[in-house]
Order: structure tokens, then C-alpha cells, then sequence
């Protein structure tokens, strides 16, 4: 059996959720980003790192980017619906094309954000609402209907894909 890792840096919840569950089914080790070290994921034959997306970067992959894993999976948490978002830009601007990665439907409290995590929202908002409807994807659409108001779509069964590919 492999060791593994699953390492996750949360700044809202959703991505821990995902962690715990993915630890759980996985009987892996669970570690926040924080507390972890570059030296000590060499001790690892599998690490499973999550993180929230947030304008096209994921929340701390640099540490399991920077610091070479014997093998690596990602998994992001976001409000694109992965049956229908294009992440290719994510992918690519967090240098992640070699590497495994999921896509997670997140959560969102609007009351809870940070003060510039709101203000981000409101601008991207008032931006998107000047669109044509008809042009507006599918996460825009979340955006602006979702603004001011609590939303999750956390969902517990999303694991699965990722614990199967990694018990492969």
C-alpha cells in the first residue's frame, strides 16, 4: 500500500471538506498547507494537494509545484461546474499540464468573505452584469445570481473520481 498524502489549504471550508473526505476514503495522512514541509512530501508515494481557485491561481499549489512529489494529484474548488468549465487556463497558469487534476464545486458565503474577496465579487459583478445574457458563461451566471447570498454545492459523492484514480 502507498502513503499518502492529502495536503489542502481551505480559506472558506469547501476545500477542507473535500480533504477530510478524500483522507477518510483514502486512509491517508491529512495535513493543512501551512503546517507542511517541502522535505517531508518526499516521504510520500502519493500526494493528493487541493486548493481553492481564485482569479486563475490555486490556493497554494506552489508548494507541491515548487517541490517535486513522487506522485501527484490536484484537485481545485471552485464555483465552475466541471461538467462545462474550460480550465485550461488554470491548468496552464499554475504550470499544472503534467499533473492529474480535478475540478471541485465549491461554496460561497457572501457575508463571511473577506473584505477584498467582496469587493472582488462586487466589481466582477457590476462587470458581468453589463454583458449580454446570452453571452455570459455559465460561472458568470453564478456569479452574478449567487452575489450577496450563500451558496454550496459541496458535494461529498465528487470524491469518488479522485479516490479511484489514486487507489489505481
Amino acid at each position: 500500500m502507498r502513503k499518502t498524502a492529502v495536503i489542502y489549504k481551505s480559506k472558506y471550508g469547501a476545500t477542507k471538506r473535500y480533504a477530510e473526505w478524500i483522507a477518510k476514503d483514502l486512509n491517508a495522512e491529512l495535513f493543512e498547507a501551512a503546517g507542511m514541509e517541502a522535505a517531508k512530501l518526499a516521504q510520500y508515494d502519493m500526494v493528493v494537494y487541493g486548493g481553492g481557485v481564485y482569479a486563475d491561481g490555486v490556493s497554494g499549489v506552489k508548494l507541491v509545484m515548487k517541490n517535486p512529489c513522487k506522485d501527484l494529484v490536484v484537485f481545485t474548488v471552485g464555483l465552475t461546474d466541471p461538467a462545462s468549465g474550460d480550465f485550461s487556463a488554470l491548468i496552464k497558469n499554475n504550470s499544472l499540464g503534467n499533473t492529474k487534476v480535478f475540478h471541485l464545486m465549491g461554496a460561497l458565503d457572501f457575508e463571511n468573505l473577506k473584505p477584498l474577496h467582496k469587493i472582488g465579487l462586487s466589481v466582477l459583478k457590476k462587470m458581468l452584469s453589463k454583458k449580454d445574457e446570452k453571452e455570459l458563461t455559465i460561472i458568470e451566471r453564478t456569479i452574478i445570481g449567487s452575489h450577496g447570498q450563500k451558496v454550496d454545492f459541496v458535494d461529498r459523492a465528487a470524491v469518488a473520481p479522485i479516490v479511484e484514480y489514486v487507489k489505481k
